[in-house]
Order: C-alpha cells, then structure tokens, then sequence
C-alpha cells in the first residue's frame, strides 16, 4: 500500500507504507488471533478436568458479558480523546480516531509489546505533516501520560493494602515489593528531566553519542509536555487517560460478575495492574502474557482460580476483539485518508511552536 506526504511542488510523493503495517500483513495477524481464541474456545469446552471451568461459562450472565464489550469501547474511546488533546487539538476528530483506533489494533495485532502502535502512529502522523520532534515529544508524552493511572493505582493502592486499610486476601511481602518499585519508578520519571536537562546537544560528539544526546532531549521534551498537561489542567487528556484505565478495569470487574462475583475493589485493582505487566512480553496481544499475569495475580489476591480464569478470558476477548475488529476498519479508512490527503495532520503543524507546551523548570 502507498500513501502520500506533500512536497514543495504542490503534489503528493508516493510513500511505501512499511511491511509491518500493511492491510496484508495485518489481515494475516487478525486471522491468526481469531484462530488462536476459537483453539481456546475449544479447549475450554472439551478438555477433561476444565468441567468447573465449563460450568461457570455455561450460567454466566449473557448482560454483564455485553457490559464487558461496552465498557471496552468507552475505554478504546477514552484513548483516542487523550491521543487528540495530547497530538494536536486542531485535528479533525474523524483521523483521530482512525489513526488512534488503528494503534491500538496494532498493539493487539503485533509482537512489540505496546510499542507498534505508537511506532504506527508516528509514521501516519509524519506522513500526514507533522514534524518528527513534535512527533517524538508528543510520543513520549502520551504514552507517560496513559501509563500514569496504573503508576498511581499501584503507588496509592499498595501501601493502603499492606498496612490493612482495605479488606481482602493481600499477599504483604508481594505487596510491598511491587509498591516499592512502583514508587522508585516515579522517583526517576520525575528525576529524568532534570538529569537530561543538563546535556547539550550542540556538543560535538561522535555519531552514536550525538544519536544519544538527540534522543535524550526529545525525551526530556516529552517528559516536560506530560508534566504541563498535568499543571495546566488539560483535563480531555487527563479525564482520557484516567477513562482507557479506569473503563478496562470495569470491564474486568463486569467480566466477575457475569461469573458470579469478585475481589474486593482494592485487592482486584492492584492485582490488575500487577498483572498488566505480562503484557510487555513482545507476544501479539499480549496473549499468554497478560493472561497468565492477570489470573496468577488475582489468584494470589483471593480469587477463586475457576473464577479468575473465566473473568479474565472473558474480559481478555473483547479486550483483544473491540480494537482488533473497529481498528481494521479504522485502519482502512486510515489508508484512503492518507492517500486522498497529502496532509491530514498539517493543521497541526503550527502547534510544533505556538501551541506547543512551555517549557518550565519542575518544582
């Protein structure tokens, strides 16, 4: 597939969309998806010493799994608000959510652990007109600025849980350990800029350490974006960031319920996020990684293993299906876009400099 990107003379140049995001290629990767959950299906309803496991499919309540894809749309939705108010608000909302829900198609669909959606969005955004630093910045920022809630979940929720304060099953030791790295986690995310701010770009260097030193101030750019949409009050970006979390854990907290019940909210949020972190095994979709990470991790807070693994392999196909499925047609129309407008994104152009994020020193 090709797509355009302007040049000085008018016209279009024709680009060649790189192989790893072409229809074809992607088609071949949702097949394999849509083959790989009808082998669990079958394996669910036909293996010996799964019969709890079938029993509790077999009276799950058909309203709260129709919740379950509901609540992940609003979550899907919820992204693409905080990817537009992050990127450019001058862009239209008709290729915000085709360049948003096509990333995060790209993020079930590929091995990467997260990062081809956002190497997806770069390249449509690039294509579309906007500059490769406010590309790079602005990358950073959103990404800094989804992950944020899961920060604050885990750093709010563990202590809260390992001293007592909420009821439920709570492993102390584990507990302990991941609030800790959590909390070491932001304590660098918010040294970083003030680290990178001390190097100089312009400094002669060689081209490796010149690659560094240019890749250091792009990420010390984005950091300080993320840090303005906080301090400014963006509240789109931030009500959309908390949203993509806050409506997927509901759709856990829906997928327990059409088995019968749940954790209690506190235990069931923290082994949620602890469980997310299988996602970052480069596997597509994440699968095997961000199950396995789930289900282990409610276990160890009190669920029922039956119980878990019907909650979490319900709540994971439609995490998998709603952006897999509206994100190829997203990536469709994604397509004629970039090849009917030589820049979709241009608009968006000025606000590299005049809309830009000031840059500020941190407290």
């Amino acid at each position: 597939m090709t797509a355009t990107t302007p040049n000085h003379g008018g016209g279009a140049v024709p680009v060649q969309m790189p192989e790893e995001f072409s229809p074809r290629h992607l088609a071949r990767r949702l097949l394999g998806l849509a083959v790989l959950l009808a082998i669990i299906a079958v394996a669910v309803s036909s293996l010996p010493g799964l019969g709890t496991l079938r029993s509790r499919f077999a009276n799950a309540d058909a309203w709260f799994l129709v919740l379950i894809g509901a609540l992940k749309l609003a979550s899907c939705l919820s992204n693409i608000v905080a990817f537009r108010e992050v990127f450019c608000r001058r862009m239209s909302w008709r290729f915000s959510y085709q360049l948003g829900m096509a990333e995060q198609a790209t993020n079930v669909l590929l091995p990467t652990g997260g990062a081809g959606g956002l190497a997806l969005g770069a390249w449509a955004l690039r294509q579309g007109g906007m500059s490769t630093g406010h590309i790079g910045r602005r990358s950073i920022a959103f990404f800094v600025l989804t992950s944020l809630p899961n920060f604050a979940c885990a750093a709010v929720l563990g202590p809260l849980l390992a001293v007592g304060v909420f009821s439920g099953h709570v492993p102390v030791a584990l507990t302990v350990a991941f609030s800790a790295l959590t909390w070491a986690a932001v304590a660098v995310i918010a040294a970083l800029p003030r680290v990178l701010g001390r190097i100089d770009p312009s400094k002669p260097s060689g081209k490796v350490r010149g690659r560094l030193r240019s890749w250091a101030v792009v990420l010390e750019n984005g950091l300080r974006d993320t840090w303005m949409v906080l301090r400014t009050g963006r509240w789109p970006a931030i009500i959309g960031a908390a949203g993509y979390l806050g409506f997927d854990i509901a759709a856990l907290i829906a997928g327990f319920a059409a088995f019968g019940g749940g954790l209690p909210l506190a235990p069931l949020v923290f082994g949620y996020v602890i469980g997310q972190l299988g996602g970052l095994i480069p596997l597509p979709g994440g699968i095997g990684g961000t199950d396995g990470g789930l289900i282990g991790a409610l276990v160890l807070y009190g669920s029922p293993l039956s119980q878990a693994v019907a909650a979490v392999l319900a709540y994971r196909a439609f995490q998998l299906g709603v952006p897999a499925v509206l994100g190829a047609f997203a990536f469709a129309a994604l397509r004629r876009t970039l090849n009917q407008s030589s820049s979709p994104a241009a608009a968006c152009e000025p606000l590299a400099e005049a809309d830009a994020l000031p840059v500020v020193d941190l407290p």
